[in-house]
């Protein structure tokens, strides 16, 4: 006995030498496994990066919400005297029926399903993520066993409808690791998707068998990486401006398609980009399955906007004379006979008349004096068949037809060859632009919220000039004839407050099979303009495809409507000068931080400068536009000084504006609505502090509409005919 208790404890006291010396038992560290027994983690979710407009609104967002979860283990309950699982699945399934996406007959099954896999828990899928606080507190007032909430985050569209093709849309996908995160499937979320998604955090610490922290443990915390902000050239105000038209436009006319961009000539950044039809990004209600911006990579045969340039390359070649006459009506191309959108002409007519008539003849004879080879030079000079390299992927190229005289021909009033909008407003800049062309952009820039880093800054590009300077002043004249002569096709795109240039377009569209569809109701209209024609500030394009007219309508019908509502509004909310003011020089704003409040608010109106101040006593502390800023001599000055804030009368001011205001004052002001200021809840003269809310109401201003009887052929240009 004494030797075989003795050889046991021998062995047992072998056993627990090796396991101290080497730290390990039946093949396994130790350490490791106590680790892995009482260290604990819980992931910290990032937020998904905004989307945001260029004056800081927010597009896109992630936002609170809670994903629901059915505990439905026994295991749950143990050692507690209320249930903490599911109990009653029937009665369970019929309360939460009510307020989930999911039938009666749905849940109970998903309940039993589960219940008899031994299941601890169980998700509803979609129909129980994205569940607001609202719709939780109701669910929870049922009281209902084992049914509990996560907070989870959403990606919010707060502005539905919304440059959606542009914007795209990220959907919740569950990963390898079992983390659910949204995932960018469509447009800027899809091809940013890398940029905006960030790095979820964790926090590690040590605790017992049954989750508390043990005594003295450390907690370690990995702060979570939200993902990059992108911050957008798409301006909020002009965008709504642009959906708000192009809804009336759908629903008067409804067309197959429509497709608008509004850009700025000076550095090719664009305010706003739209088509139709579109989709709400919050429910993908209306998602067809065109998921191409139509605006970059779907390409049209352009109609006569592409006369533009046929005009400006005979300008620049020094063959175009305005007051030379040609025989109007029809051309000769070899056995191909060319033909006016009326047919028969206006018999001996001038090459200016002849432009203004929108005549495609007049562009054969054109020809003739420009060259084939050299008109062709010029188009791709224009940067037509070729992307213009905009900030977005899968942008179309487009075909200049040249290989036979007739393709070159056609190609002069935009048949034949094949274009795409953001190619057309890209080559329209130069001629807003004296000769200048800007490649167009819609990323500002993207910034790291977690160290304010700028990850990308985008700056405008100049591209080699087509055209010279006077070259572009000649042609910009003559585009604001088509609008104000008495021949002009133009004529419906006349502005209210601010004069125009541009040129209408009729294009036949093409059939799948080959060849086009024919008939009024079955062109594509559109119309390329910009304003004022003194200054151009804004380039809008906007194309319709088979509207349904009656009639008495013509085809530049719905595309005035849009264009000329959201260049009047978009123009006024940008404080350009109207046509009947006398039109202000360009002042250097002067550094007025440190001076004398009083002295400063004269010396700047004296040069003819409107001043808003915020704290009337002693010195400026702040000044908006900055100092050194080129500014109009009719704009407006912002003046910060110190001393109790009087609220000014907002009536008639400019959504811009009233940020400026609410920038520089510190005032909580809310801002209901687009357009311009017509009530504010306090009156003007009421002295307010930084605790001071305030709310103003805007609207969007009436539109004004002169009725024009339609003008002969303005609703059909006619396309070559054999």
């Amino acid at each position: 006995m004494f030797l075989l208790y003795g050889g046991l404890f021998f062995i047992l006291l072998s056993r627990f030498l090796f396991i101290q010396v080497t730290g390990t038992a039946e093949g396994q560290e130790l350490s490791t496994k106590a680790e892995s027994k009482y260290s604990r983690e819980q992931f910290l979710q990032a937020s998904r990066g905004k989307i945001i407009d260029r004056n800081g609104d927010i597009i896109v967002e992630d936002t609170l919400s809670y994903k629901m979860i059915a505990v439905i283990s026994p295991e749950a309950t143990n050692n507690s005297k209320t249930p903490r699982h599911v109990i009653d699945p029937e009665k369970t399934a019929q309360v939460l029926s009510e307020y989930i996406d999911m039938t009666e007959e749905e849940i109970i099954d998903l309940l039993n399903k589960s219940i008899k896999a031994e299941k601890y828990q169980v998700e509803f899928g979609k129909a129980g993520r994205d569940i607001s606080h609202k719709v939780m507190n109701e669910i929870k007032s049922h009281k209902l066993p084992g049914v509990i909430f996560i907070q989870d985050m959403k990606r919010l569209y707060p502005n539905g409808q919304f440059a959606s093709h542009l914007i795209g849309f990220a959907l919740k996908e569950e990963q390898e690791d079992g983390e659910t995160i949204p995932v960018g499937k469509m447009g800027l979320e899809y091809i940013y998707d890398k940029e905006l998604t960030g790095s979820p955090g964790k926090v590690e610490f040590k605790s017992d068998t049954k989750g508390f922290l043990l005594p003295n443990a450390e907690k370690m915390v990995t702060e979570p990486q939200d993902g990059d902000n992108i911050y957008l050239t798409i301006d909020t105000t002009i965008q709504n401006f642009l959906e708000d038209a192009m809804n009336k436009a759908q629903e008067k006319y409804n067309p197959e398609r429509m497709t608008a961009i509004v850009a700025n000539p000076k550095t090719g950044e664009i305010l706003a980009m739209s088509q139709r039809p579109t989709f709400e990004p919050n429910t993908r209600n209306g998602l067809s399955t065109n998921w191409l911006n139509e605006a970059t990579e779907q390409t049209i045969e352009p109609g006569s906007t592409m006369k533009i340039f046929t005009l400006a390359s005979a300008i620049e070649e020094g063959v175009w004379d305005p007051n030379a006459t040609f025989k109007s009506g029809s051309y000769k191309v070899h056995d191909r006979t060319i033909r006016d959108h009326n047919v028969y002409g206006w018999g001996e007519i001038s090459y200016l008349e002849g432009f203004q008539r929108s005549s495609n003849v007049s562009m054969a004879y054109l020809l003739n004096r420009i060259g084939d080879e050299t008109f062709i030079e010029y188009i791709h000079r224009f940067g037509f068949g070729e992307k213009t390299g905009i900030d977005l992927p899968n942008e179309a190229s487009g075909t200049v037809s040249d290989q036979y005289p007739i393709n070159r021909v056609t190609t002069t009033y935009g048949q034949g060859t094949t274009v795409t909008p953001i190619q057309l407003v890209q080559a329209m800049t130069s001629i807003a632009n004296k000769g200048k062309m800007m490649q167009p952009y819609v990323i500002d820039k993207i910034v790291n919220p977690n160290t304010g880093e700028v990850v990308l800054d985008h700056k405008p590009t100049e591209k080699e000039s087509p055209i010279s300077a006077k070259t572009a002043d000649q042609v910009k004249e003559i585009l604001a004839s088509t609008v104000t002569s008495e021949h002009g096709t133009g004529k419906r795109f006349k502005l209210n407050e601010y004069t125009t240039a541009g040129k209408t377009g009729t294009a036949q569209i093409a059939k799948p099979g080959g060849g086009y569809y024919w008939g009024r109701k079955l062109f594509l209209y559109s119309f390329l303009g910009m304003a004022p024609v003194e200054d151009p500030q804004l380039i809008v394009y906007v194309a319709v495809h088979k509207p349904d007219l009656e009639d008495t309508e013509v085809g530049s019908a719905p595309v005035s409507d849009i264009f000329n509502s959201v260049t009047e509004n978009s123009l006024k909310y940008l404080n350009i000068q109207p046509e009947n003011l006398e039109v202000s020089a360009p002042i250097k704003m002067p550094n007025t931080v440190g001076k004398n409040v009083i002295e400063s608010q004269r010396s700047l109106e004296a040069q003819g400068l409107k001043t808003v101040v915020v704290g009337q006593s002693e010195n400026v502390l702040e000044q908006f536009p900055t100092a050194g800023t080129s500014i109009l001599s009719s704009g407006t000055v912002f003046l910060k000084g110190e001393g109790e804030i009087q609220l000014p009368n907002f009536s008639g001011w400019s959504k811009r504006n009233l940020l400026i205001y609410k920038s520089i004052s510190n005032i909580p002001i809310e801002i209901i609505g687009e357009g311009f200021v017509t009530s504010q809840s306090l009156t003007a003269g009421s002295v307010v502090s930084d605790n001071t809310p305030v709310v103003v109401r805007l609207s969007t201003p009436e539109e004004t509409q002169t009725t024009i009887p339609p003008e002969e052929g303005e609703n059909m240009e006619m396309p070559p005919q054999d």
